[in-house]
């Protein structure tokens, strides 16, 4: 059975992990530390835990299998999944073996309903349109095509 609850800060490892994972590269993938620091890719962990940072994590048993998680950002530093300052750019990933599970799927009800709670209308994220299990479960969950930024789209949820 998964369990899903706050990511605690002794957790920050796991979650830089999720991040890798994310970032969907097939070939050439440069390494975690390499990729994570890129100047276009650190502004999504540089200084995590700032207000708006939220993240959840998906437990099975006593081992973390997944994440879940947004940031707000702005006009001067935008995500590519930026839609405005007030939408939070939402990021998530499971550990291979066990995607297909349903986990992603009680990861992000449970991300909407916290940022539902905090206050927000809407999040956005940035997928490559070749990552079509993502895709899916994006559109299964209510996402919408809302532009593009290079080969990616933006989707964006509204609720």
């Amino acid at each position: 059975m998964v369990i899903v609850r706050p990511l605690k800060q002794k957790e920050y490892n796991f979650l830089m992990d999720m991040h890798y994972e994310s970032i969907y590269i097939l070939e050439g993938k440069p390494s975690k530390d390499e990729l994570l620091n890129a100047a276009n890719i650190k502004k999504y962990n540089e200084g995590w835990g700032r207000k708006g940072d939220r993240a959840l994590i998906a437990l099975n048993g006593d081992k973390p299998v997944g994440a879940v998680w947004y940031r707000l950002f702005d006009e001067t530093n935008k995500g590519y999944g930026f839609v405005d300052n007030k939408t939070p750019e939402l990021g998530i990933a499971i550990l291979p073996d066990f995607k297909q599970q349903g986990i992603g799927t009680i990861l992000m009800k449970e991300i909407i309903q916290l940022a539902n709670s905090d206050g927000y209308k809407s999040l956005s994220l940035s997928v490559d349109p070749d990552n079509h299990m993502a895709v899916r479960l994006y559109e299964k969950i209510g996402f919408k095509h809302y532009g593009m930024l290079g080969t990616s789209w933006i989707m964006k949820l509204t609720f």
